[in-house]
């Protein structure tokens, strides 16, 4: 990692939080490629070497100015909203302030009054804005369409990950917690797995402390079904195996109860699996049904099994589906345009 000279950055992108997240991830995905066009860097206590970033410490003896006078401080959570002001107001930094909102419910007071006092905001969906209360750019995330791509051999993808190679593979990816509808996938799933003899499950991602009991009550209700070589559990893989587990999949299953805005969907669909999701985070936003893939209400456990069925048995339909999900994410969501779409936030803030 290279040192970075913050007399010539004209963007600061904070990322406070230590504990890997959907903020952590934007971070992560932007800033690299937002570089290339605009004097740009985190700074965060550890970020992988390919992001341009310097420590927290740094910023409170940075120089005033900026490059082009003021700069723009990029913040997405409360706490590095409070920085933004303390840096501004306490120790004459010139900052312009930005935030980025996935919230879908009201704020809280604090966070309300926080948001007032930047000069900019970002929603990433529309949803999110109109909980927003002031005005704000509606930028939703995009995706590595080169890095979540189709590949040729799915078979051959799967013997190298330890996977089923015979069959279709449906998959639900994520933090596991109630949250997140893991045990609405597994009884889904559960349900499909006895109508159609080809399907095969993967739920992968990591339960933290506090919902060990809840995963093992999943497992359980797989083994008690008879299921455990069909419906199989994986924990959470590093950041670079996730795309290939994405490729690996026919069909993805995202059945929150409760989202900001969730990337998994597009993800997935980069990859060529259509959604069956719900209607929470901005995958309204995302999916198109019919098209992509289908949308579900929240709890609606009948819909999401009967949804999976019918897209399972309709093998010519769900590849035909599979291409148009593709497209869909190449055409409107590719993480370059989220980039751009951003930057020219950047720029006028830079010029007022």
């Amino acid at each position: 990692m290279s040192q970075i000279d913050l007399s010539k950055i004209d963007v600061i992108a904070p990322n406070f939080k230590k504990r890997y997240s959907g903020v952590t991830s934007t971070v992560i995905r932007l800033v690299p490629i937002q570089a290339r066009e605009i004097a740009i860097c985190a700074a965060a206590p550890d970020l992988p070497a390919e992001v341009p970033q310097v420590k927290p410490a740094a910023l409170w003896t940075m120089s005033r100015k900026g490059p082009s006078g003021a700069r723009v401080w990029h913040a997405r959570r409360n706490n590095e909203m409070v920085a933004g002001l303390a840096m501004k107001y306490l120790l004459g930094k010139r900052l312009k302030l930005l935030f980025t909102s996935a919230a879908q419910r009201r704020h809280t007071g604090f966070t309300r009054w926080l948001i007032r006092r930047m000069d900019a905001a970002i929603a990433t969906s529309a949803k999110s804005a109109s909980y927003l209360e002031r005005d704000a750019t509606v930028i939703r995330h995009g995706v590595n369409c080169d890095l979540f791509q189709p590949v040729n051999d799915r078979a051959a993808l799967r013997a190298e990950l330890d996977l089923p190679t015979d069959g279709l593979l449906v998959g639900c990816f994520g933090r596991i917690r109630h949250q997140k509808g893991n045990d609405l996938y597994i009884k889904a799933m559960i349900a499909a797995c006895q109508a159609n003899p080809r399907l095969r499950g993967l739920m992968m991602g990591r339960a933290t402390a506090d919902n060990t009991d809840f995963l093992q009550g999943l497992k359980d209700e797989v083994a008690a079904a008879g299921l455990s070589e069909r419906i199989l559990f994986r924990d959470e893989v590093p950041v670079e195996d996730v795309p290939r587990h994405f490729q690996a999949l026919d069909l993805y299953v995202a059945p929150q109860r409760w989202e900001g805005f969730g990337l998994t969907p597009l993800e997935a669909m980069s990859c060529g699996a259509p959604a069956v999701a719900t209607r929470v985070g901005a995958f309204e936003e995302l999916v198109v049904p019919g098209e992509t893939g289908t949308l579900c209400d929240i709890e609606e456990l009948d819909k999401i099994t009967a949804d999976i069925i019918a897209l399972t048995a309709d093998e010519a339909g769900l590849h035909q589906m599979s291409r148009a999900a593709r497209s869909h994410v190449e055409q409107n969501f590719r993480l370059e345009g989220e980039a751009a779409a951003i930057i020219a936030i950047y720029k006028k803030l830079l010029r007022s």
